[in-house]
Parts: structure tokens; sequence; C-alpha cells
């Protein structure tokens, strides 16, 4: 999608220009010179090696088939649906139900869940998560998405040293005006990026939400979902996510607590609207006779405990549970 790309340049750009601009602030035109050069070699990471650095910060392990062989297969279904290549498919040891999709392209690509959502989400849950992710792969809105959330942090970091110099006195010989204006970068610095990355997020949630309710082929088990992770949410930290908000809009649901500014800078839609869009989406497709006939209340039951009704069929037919 050339239109994806245009975005991702200019994401680059406009999140480089506040890394630079937070450089002049502290060393003036030679801090610049040298932001700028750690912005270029910044951005080459970001485009090639982003996705491995999120991995690695929220804890994420690649499985296969012998580790969770209906997790996998439930990806290698929907994947196929979607005519996909298999993404590489990960686990991250956390309480909290949710998700992710990270990657610079579909070929290379990797899906995460947290050990949460299979404790929290029915099977056909589950499903509607994955096929979401799946659906960002498709969009090619990973490579954006990932490239923000690696930049945003670098930002955030570059803020809090500024914080520091300035609480502890490294800008008082440069007079009482580069004081300020250090002030004013370690406040707005980090809001612009934190902008940037809501107005990337927001506009491709309901399109993921679409396209990956048609991939699992039943918008009432992401409606589900969302409502059960919106809840646990609020219950159930993510630490690594509140020690780096900037992967916040890398989720299905933001993983943020919502406890004061975070929750004004929300990256994701509100959840009740996404809801309501995907509950249109199936009376729409009811009509059409395309929404599946059986066991119409899938994704409102209780949590998944290992055994299965024959007729469910799909990823999730085996009578097994997600760890095999």
């Amino acid at each position: 999608m050339p239109t994806n790309f245009a975005k991702t340049a200019l994401l680059l750009a406009v999140l480089t220009l506040i890394f630079v601009g937070m450089g002049s602030v502290i060393g003036g035109q030679e801090g610049m010179v040298l932001a700028f050069l750690i912005a270029l070699a910044m951005n080459a990471f970001a485009l090639w090696r982003s996705d491995s650095l999120v991995l690695s910060l929220h804890g994420a392990q690649e499985v296969g088939p012998a580790e969770a062989p209906q997790y996998y297969a439930m990806v290698q279904e929907l994947a196929q649906r979607a005519d996909l290549p298999m993404p590489r498919v990960c686990i991250m040891q956390q309480a909290q139900p949710n998700a992710f999709a990270a990657g610079r392209s579909p070929s290379k690509a990797t899906v995460c869940a947290s050990t949460g959502l299979f404790e929290a989400l029915t099977p056909e849950e589950v499903a509607g998560v994955m096929a979401h992710e799946l659906a960002h792969i498709r969009n090619r809105d990973t490579l954006t998405m990932t490239v923000a959330a690696t930049i945003g942090g670098a930002i955030s970091m570059l803020a809090q040293w500024m914080q520091f110099s300035v609480l502890f006195g490294g800008n008082r010989r440069n007079g009482g005006g580069n004081w300020l204006m250090s002030l004013a970068a370690m406040l707005v610095a980090p809001v612009a990026a934190m902008l940037v990355q809501m107005a990337i997020s927001r506009s491709r949630e309901y399109q993921a939400d679409r396209l990956g309710a048609m991939i699992c082929g039943n918008p009432l088990w992401l409606a589900s979902a969302l409502s059960k992770i919106q809840s646990i949410v609020r219950r159930v930290p993510n630490e690594t996510a509140e020690a780096v908000p900037a992967t916040a809009h890398l989720f299905i649901i933001n993983p943020l607590t919502g406890r004061g500014f975070d929750n004004f800078f929300s990256t994701h839609p509100n959840t009740e609207n996404r809801i309501q869009e995907l509950e249109k989406l199936a009376h729409e497709m009811a009509a059409a006779g395309a929404l599946p006939q059986v066991a119409h209340d899938y994704g409102r039951g209780v949590p998944y405990d290992g055994q299965l009704d024959d007729r469910r069929g799909g990823p999730w037919s085996q009578p097994r549970g997600p760890w095999g």
C-alpha cells in the first residue's frame, strides 16, 4: 500500500524533527547535528529491527506447534483465510489479556498474545483478536505502528533525561532562557510524539476491526473479546506497557490503566464505539446470509476450559487447550 509507506515516511520525518529540535535545545547547533545523525541511525534501526526491540521489551517468546498447538494452528488457519504468509507466533507472560502485531512487512510479521488472553477469553474470542492483528498485517499498519513505538520511545527517554538535567541544574549555566526552552521541550516533545501516534492508531483500529471480523467470520466474537478485555485492563495493569507507554498503540486495547494524563492521550478509539460498529456489521452479514448460523452465542460464554462442542470446528476443533 503506497499510502501506508507515505504515512510511514511522514511519521519518520515528523518524529525526527521533534528529536532534532530537542537536540538543539540541549546542545545548540552541535546538539542539533548530533541529534540528526542519531535520528538517521534510529530511523534505519526502526525500519529493520524495531519489531525485535518491541518483542524483547515485552518479553515475548516465539512458540510453534509443539509448544502451543491450538494457538499456532488457529493463527495458521486465520492467516490462510487472510491470504497472508504464516507470521511468527509469540506469547508474552502477562496477566493482562491483550495482543499486538509487529513487523515491517507481511513476510516479516509477528503476532503476540498474552497468557491472560487465553485465560480470560473463549476460543472464538481469541480467534477474533488474532484476526484483528492479522488485519493490521494485511493492511501493512505494523510498519508504521512499530516505527512509531521505537522513535516515540526514544523521544520519551530523551525528555526524561532533559527533566533530570533541569532538576539537577544541568542547564543553569546557559541562563534562564535556555532553562525555559528545555522545560518547554521536556513537556511538548513527548506530547507531540504521542499525538502523532494517536492520529495513526485511532484511524486504523476501525479498519482492522472490520477486516478482522471478516477474516474470522463473525464480528460478535471480536466485539465480545473487546468488551471483556476492556473490563479487565482497568483492573490488571501491564507493568511493561506502563514503563514504555510509547508501545501502547500497538495493542488491540490500550494497555495503560488510564490514570491521570495517559487517559487524555489514549491511542485507541472508544471501545464501545468499536463494539457498536462490529454489531452493526454482524447485522449486515446476518441479513446477507453470511453469518454462521450455528452457536450464535459464540464468544459470549465462559473462558475456555479445554472442552469443545464438535459443532464449533475451525482452528479450535481439537479437544485440547491453547497450550496443547
